[in-house]
């Protein structure tokens, strides 16, 4: 990443709770952040490397820590990479990696991987295709959620099939200028 500044954990931090509060939460993206969110349960992990070789490391690390932490203290985990995988496709191609990785370790029905970067784009999608922004995060961020809490908000949830057309009807009548407004972006949290 050169050129570009380096952020700080305690930044990448604040804006990703900014945003999760802001546009997750907010625009209802996930009916389910809410409660781990006011609960505390969210863990923020930030990886500050510029390169992504020991983000694999500090991903399987994480797994490790939730998996050895009670779901009433951490639920799940944003594991945010600032300063790396700035390209969406090879965040893309990382990600990939990562899930088989977490499925080597022993993981696979343990945790879903989910993804989030500030370029997210959708396969068959135009770069500024509002859908797009239900995955876009002010970072690329690798999301561990357990699959026993998925499985019951999913139960609890009884239209949980119909929340990614329902965000994306949020988001259209949003509009891009109503998502500018959120300012979730680097840096929203601090101004």
């Amino acid at each position: 990443m050169s050129g570009a500044a380096t952020i700080s954990a305690a930044q990448a931090e604040a804006d990703m709770r900014h945003w999760l509060e802001r546009a997750v939460i907010g625009l209802n993206l996930c009916p389910f952040a809410k409660a781990v969110h006011v609960k505390q349960q969210v863990h923020y992990a930030t990886y500050l490397d510029g390169g992504d070789a020991g983000l694999m490391d500090a991903l399987l690390a994480e797994a490790r820590a939730l998996a050895d932490s009670a779901p009433s203290l951490r639920d799940t985990t944003l594991l945010i990479a600032p300063n790396t995988l700035t390209d969406f496709l090879d965040f893309n191609d990382f990600t990939l990696r990562a899930e088989r990785r977490l499925t080597r370790a022993g993981f696979e029905g343990v945790f879903q991987l989910a993804s989030f970067h500030p370029l997210f784009q959708f396969a068959g999608s135009e770069p500024d295709d509002l859908a797009n922004a239900t995955n876009r995060a002010p970072y690329p961020t690798l999301h561990l959620l357990r699959e026993d809490s998925v499985s019951r908000a999913v139960e609890a949830f009884p239209d949980a099939g119909d929340i990614f057309e329902r965000n994306i009807e949020t988001l259209e009548s949003l509009g891009a200028a109503g998502w500018a407004a959120l300012d979730v972006g680097p840096g929203g949290a601090h101004r």
